[in-house]
């Protein structure tokens, strides 16, 4: 049995803007796309999302590339797997995504299983924070509300 990604008018909730003849995306920082192969870590993450106000959009690796084609949400949460690899087919997508906004955004998290900075890791420079499991509120709430609260400036 699959689980639904009951978030199923993601495109509806874009907001665009006009300059110079051209649309650009706007980030929707209410929204963070929550990553991973296991659906059970993607509900827990989504109701620590929840917890801090924010509405969590639930996708697969392999189907959270759509979902970033069709919304900039303030943060994405990656869960690396065992390996911290599970989810770097999708780095280079956000980094293309913050080179074309000119702007660091979304935040990116990454779950890990193992304690560190990005750079301690050897994580791309997309990932902005290292959060490692077991994922608790205790642990994860805080980051995501700082890096909000930062991208919102």
């Amino acid at each position: 049995m699959r689980p639904v990604n009951r978030e199923t008018k993601t495109a509806s909730h874009l907001t665009l803007v006009s300059r110079n003849g051209e649309s650009e995306m706007l980030t929707d920082f209410t929204r963070v796309l929550v990553v991973g192969k296991s659906p059970v870590n993607r509900v827990v993450v989504s109701k620590i999302v929840e917890r801090s106000g924010l509405k969590p959009i639930s996708e697969s690796p392999e189907t959270a590339a759509a979902a970033l084609r069709s919304l900039i949400p303030g943060a994405v949460v990656l869960d690396g797997g065992a390996d911290n690899k599970d989810c770097d087919a999708l780095l280079s997508g956000i980094g293309a995504l913050r080179r074309t906004s000119g702007k660091l955004l979304p935040s990116v998290i990454l779950l890990s299983t193992k304690n560190g900075t990005p750079e301690s890791l050897g994580l791309s420079s997309v990932v902005d924070a290292v959060v490692v499991k077991p994922i608790t509120p205790e642990r994860l709430q805080p980051v995501i509300d700082n890096l909000i609260a930062l991208a919102r400036g």
